[in-house]
C-alpha cells in the first residue's frame, strides 16, 4: 500500500513507492498479482524482473516518478542482488536474532564494500534491522547485544518481533497492515518506517535494497 506519512508525522501527502521484485521466489509479485482491480489503484507499482534483469536502467527509469524504489532481493548473494546493490543509493540489511545470521553478515558485508569498490561508490549502508526477535530466548537477546555493541548507530532503533500474525498473514494474501493493523507486527513495520522517513526525506531519486 501507499506509505501514509500524515500517520508517519511528516505531512498530509502519502508517498509514491514502487517496489521492484528481484526475488526469484517472486513473492511480492504473486502477491500483487492476487488483488482485486478495485484495490490496485491503491497499490505500489511492482515491477518483476527476469534473472538476467537490468535493474540499474529499470531504476534510472523509475526514479522521476517515486519517493521511494525498494528492490526486494533474495536472501542469497546470486547475480540479481549483486545488480541490486548496484543500482542501489542505500542498502537495508535484515538480520534474525539467530547465531548463523551473524555468520552470514560477515559474508555480506565484505559483498557491499566490493561492490562499492567496483561498481557502486556511493552505495551506503541505510541501516541494520534485526527481525524475527523474541525477547523471552537468551540467543536473541544476545545477538541484539553484539550487533549494537560493534555497530551502534548503523542499527535501527526498531526491532522486528516475532509475532504469529506476521506469519499468517501471507497466506491470507495480505499484508501485516491490511491483515491486523493493530498487531505487534504491523506496529513494528510502520514504526520501521517512520525511522526511515525521518532519517532521509523522500527524494524522487531514492532506492533502497
Amino acid at each position: 500500500e501507499l506509505i501514509d506519512i500524515k500517520s508517519l508525522g511528516e505531512d498530509k501527502k502519502n508517498k509514491e513507492v514502487c517496489i521492484i521484485d528481484a526475488d526469484n521466489q517472486k513473492s511480492i509479485s504473486r502477491w500483487a498479482s492476487d488483488r482485486e482491480d478495485s484495490e490496485k489503484e491503491n497499490l505500489v507499482n511492482i515491477t518483476c524482473l527476469q534473472k538476467t534483469g537490468n535493474i540499474e536502467k529499470t531504476v534510472k527509469d523509475l526514479k522521476s516518478k517515486y519517493d521511494y524504489i525498494i528492490i526486494d532481493c533474495a536472501p542469497s548473494l546470486g547475480l540479481l542482488t549483486l545488480n541490486a546493490l548496484t543500482a542501489a543509493d542505500s542498502v537495508i540489511v535484515p538480520i534474525q536474532c539467530e547465531y548463523y545470521a551473524l555468520e552470514g553478515l560477515g559474508k555480506l558485508l565484505n559483498t557491499i564494500k566490493s561492490v562499492q569498490k567496483l561498481y557502486n561508490k556511493d552505495l551506503d549502508i541505510e541501516g541494520m534491522l534485526l527481525t524475527m526477535y523474541d525477547s523471552r530466548l537468551r540467543l536473541s537477546n544476545q545477538v541484539v547485544e553484539e550487533v549494537k555493541k560493534h555497530f551502534s548507530d548503523m542499527v535501527f532503533e526498531t526491532i522486528i518481533q516475532r509475532n504469529v500474525k506476521l506469519s499468517e498473514a501471507p497466506s491470507f494474501g495480505e499484508s501485516i497492515i491490511s491483515y491486523d493493523a493493530s498487531s505487534k507486527g504491523a506496529a513494528n513495520y510502520l514504526s520501521l518506517a517512520k525511522e526511515i522517513v525521518q532519517r532521509k526525506p523522500a527524494k524522487k531519486s531514492k532506492k533502497k535494497s
